[in-house]
């Protein structure tokens, strides 16, 4: 999980973050701002340049950080006194950004994906410190959603009235998971989806085939796309799946993480319901035509299933096997009936 702001030649760490930027730092005057971006669109990123542009010592011209000055060189190496980073502690193991109570060893548990009320007070107890260089202070809270109602609760009052000179800013993909009174106290900044004249040639850029194909089946979000081109899937792969899946070859999916194989197989099935009901295909080029709404609302509800229990113990070849196996059948029917089903039960580990 690579965290970058903006460039020492002052450029945005993603190209089409440029004019969001401008806008966020030309009205986003609020001392709580939440900033709704989808991740794969570059939400940390919009999120840690427009802190490093808050804390620079020379700002361009409409305030984007210069990337060059002592405070952009801090932000970016991380040993700026005046920013707060808070993600849940998985994203910061990943990261390698660690709040100073994080210990390198975990013995008995999993890194949380929560953010903690523990964490929200030492945000808290942070900002009541004085600036370190004195241009105010930056808290960073990555995703919002991560905070449990606790946590959340804890951060209202800061939120509403934070230390003169400080600013929150505050992720979310889905604010409608907040809550209302998070909402009410924070300015609301939207990251548009990034245009594809932008976010095709980055891609090209970074090494990935046919961008156009994979960042279709990463629903438009350039950086889900690379995500799919560093897991090994690249465009001809991705195209050939949904004949792969109706030619019932589980093999097309092998060694895929659970995560994936049901974000790529819940893409397959959307777009078999969109063609039966006279729509197009949105994530992968072309899809095989006649399926049957009942049969696909079936294979439907057992991935969503699965995405459910993401922690559960499965048998991943042989979930792979069974998802595939009901997907063949549900691409292949054509009439009213529904699909075989196989128990999901029967798949964990043992």
């Amino acid at each position: 999980m690579l965290i970058e702001g903006v460039a020492e030649d002052g450029s945005p760490p993603l190209p089409w973050l440029a004019q969001p930027l401008a806008d966020a730092l030309a009205r986003g005057r609020s001392h709580a701002l939440l900033l709704h971006a989808a991740p794969g669109n570059g939400a940390l990123a919009f999120a840690f340049a427009l802190a490093q542009s808050l804390l620079c010592d020379a700002p361009q011209t409409g305030g984007l950080a210069c990337g060059r000055c002592a405070a952009c060189r801090r932000v970016v190496s991380r040993g700026h006194a005046d920013l707060f980073l808070l993600l849940p502690e998985v994203q910061r193991r990943a990261s390698g950004w660690l709040l100073a109570e994080d210990k390198e060893e975990q013995k008995d548990r999993k890194p949380s994906r929560q953010i903690r009320i523990d964490e929200v007070r030492a945000l808290i107890d942070w900002t009541q410190r004085t600036s370190a260089l004195g241009r105010g202070k930056v808290a960073l809270l990555h995703p919002a959603e991560a905070m449990n109602e606790a946590s959340a609760s804890a951060l209202l009052k800061t939120l509403e009235e934070p230390p003169a000179g400080t600013r929150l800013l505050l992720t979310a993909a889905d604010p409608a998971a907040l809550l209302p009174t998070v909402l009410s106290r924070c300015q609301r900044l939207v990251l548009p989806e990034p245009p594809r004249e932008l976010a095709l040639p980055w891609l090209a850029a970074q090494g990935v085939g046919r961008p156009e194909v994979l960042l279709a089946g990463a629903g438009g979000r350039p950086l889900d796309a690379l995500d799919l081109a560093h897991d090994g899937v690249d465009a001809a792969d991705w195209a050939a799946l949904p004949q792969a899946v109706a030619a019932g070859q589980a093999g097309a999916v092998a060694g895929w993480p659970v995560p994936r194989l049901v974000d790529a197989l819940r893409k397959l099935c959307h777009d078999a319901s969109a063609q039966a009901a006279g729509g197009r295909p949105r994530f992968f080029p072309s899809v095989p035509a006649g399926a049957a709404p009942a049969a696909l609302a079936d294979w439907w509800q057992a991935l969503q299933r699965v995405a459910r229990d993401a922690g559960h113990p499965w048998n991943e070849p042989l979930l792979a096997d069974a998802l595939v196996t009901q997907g063949r059948s549900a691409l292949a029917s054509s009439g009213p009936g529904r699909s075989p089903r196989r128990r999901l039960d029967t798949l964990a580990e043992r």
